[in-house]
């Protein structure tokens, strides 16, 4: 069985891939756990020059990783050679980063005894991972697995399997038969994973395919990070770069990612400023120039769905600017919404597409009730001259995340995760290498050996 891939540029037909089933599931689950063995056993260091291997091979294939890349998410060229060359940086950082021993150290606990904790791997994985950033949400997921020592299945999202594919063919050579497959498929494959002879379940997508994940894993290690609705907290005196930045963040990936910039909250003196200055850089903004098309066709629908039903009292919208032989893909403009009530589809759900409400706030307390009042609690920004005030607000804010004067702004070295409904893990920087590990206490007495 196959699935047909489409072009969301164009909306046309792109090629297929394999619709994996049981028979496909359970043979790479076999194969992660043949492999296993071999891989837990490596040293760190071991581990580490096969990873290093792999960001070199990746390294030259760039510009096919970026090709393939593209063809599932239609994103501009220079968006999508920068993720490519943030992928590779990531392996790098966690193949060192295992190599860094970090666990507690326990002496003297008990007399006569010496005890520590040994950091052990998992198992095989199961990584699930969705179209948004389909290589770089890969290599979040499989970079600090593989460097712990575990092995891994990858279950690319369905209308993004390009770079996966790439990948494991590359891990194949670099790291081992079997240390990372790539199963591609739909959903139903994806739930036959998650139920499989895997040890643990990495997923990335949405807070409906997280709850799934949960209710299908039973015991099983589940590490999530699902959807976000994040707040944009401007205060009075907020530098003026604010606007152009909170849009330019909005309108990146097409406001595809779980940490976008989504509900803007300004208070009440500055409301009519903010509106008129959000207004002016979202129109300036235009799909098919600036920024890229939705993923698929019901992307597409929710936005075309919380659009028209939305209550807001004004909207303002971009332009799309794409060649006549484009002009029937997932291409949707900005848009700015104002004036809505709080129960408004587009800030109570995540639209995931180039969309900032903007709410009004009569203080700052009401501001930071505003921003705590959504379920999901990913990232958030505060914008601000006086940082004393902007880093008292991060406080009080309920977000994994929060930025101040930025957002957006993400590094390997610094954990991402949620809170709610957006999650329970954490990926990138040292704290994501206990996502898939498990301690294990050595306790020996130092009399009485034989």
């Amino acid at each position: 069985m196959t699935l047909v891939l489409l072009d969301p540029r164009t909306g046309r037909r792109r090629g297929e891939s394999v619709l994996s089933r049981e028979p496909e599931v359970a043979g790479a689950v076999r194969a992660s756990r043949s492999a296993l063995g071999v891989w837990r056993s490596l040293t760190p260091r071991a581990r580490a020059e096969r990873l290093s291997a792999l960001a070199d091979a990746i390294g030259s294939r760039t510009e096919q990783f970026a090709t393939s890349e593209r063809a599932g998410t239609g994103k501009p060229v220079a968006e999508v050679a920068d993720e490519v060359g943030q992928a590779i940086d990531l392996i790098r950082f966690y193949a060192q980063a295992a190599r860094t021993e970090l666990s507690p150290a326990a002496g003297g606990l008990l007399d006569g005894h010496e005890s520590w904790v040994r950091w052990e791997p998992i198992g095989v994985v199961g990584v699930i991972v969705p179209w948004n950033y389909p290589l770089m949400m890969a290599v979040w997921r499989l970079a600090p697995a593989l460097a712990t020592g575990n092995t891994v299945v990858l279950k690319p999202a369905e209308s993004t399997p390009d770079t996966a594919l790439l990948l494991a063919e590359l891990a194949d050579r670099t790291l081992g038969s079997g240390v990372l497959t790539a199963l591609t498929g739909d959903r139903t494959t994806g739930q036959l994973l998650v139920e499989s002879d895997v040890d643990a379940v990495a997923f990335t997508g949405s807070v409906r395919g997280g709850t799934d994940v949960v209710a299908r894993a039973g015991l099983k290690r589940t590490s999530l990070e699902l959807g976000g609705n994040c707040p944009v907290v401007v205060l009075a005196d907020a530098p003026e770069h604010t606007w152009t930045d909170v849009v330019a963040a909005s309108v990146y990936n097409a406001g595809q990612s779980c940490a976008a910039p989504a509900r803007v909250i300004v208070l009440d003196e500055h409301y009519d400023k903010a509106v008129e200055q959000l207004s002016a850089a979202m129109a300036a903004q235009t799909a098919g120039v600036d920024f890229g098309p939705l993923n698929n066709a019901d992307q597409a629908a929710q936005y075309d769905r919380i659009l028209s039903t939305t209550c807001a009292k004004r909207v303002v919208r971009g332009r799309v600017d794409v060649p006549a032989a484009e002009r029937d893909g997932f291409w949707r403009p900005t848009a700015l919404l104002a004036g809505l009530p709080q129960d408004d589809p587009a800030i109570t759900e995540e639209v995931f597409a180039p969309v900032l409400t903007v709410q009004r706030a009569d203080s700052v307390e009401h501001a930071v009730e505003l921003a705590n009042s959504m379920p999901q609690a990913l990232a958030a920004s505060v914008w601000s001259r006086d940082l004393a005030s902007a880093l008292t607000l991060t406080r009080r804010i309920d977000a994994g995340e929060v930025w101040v004067n930025c957002h957006l702004v993400q590094t390997a070295e610094v954990p991402h995760g949620g809170r709610g409904d957006s999650g329970h893990g954490t990926d990138l920087s040292v704290l994501a290498l206990r996502e898939y590990t498990r301690p294990k206490t050595i306790t020996a007495a130092l009399q009485g050996a034989r």
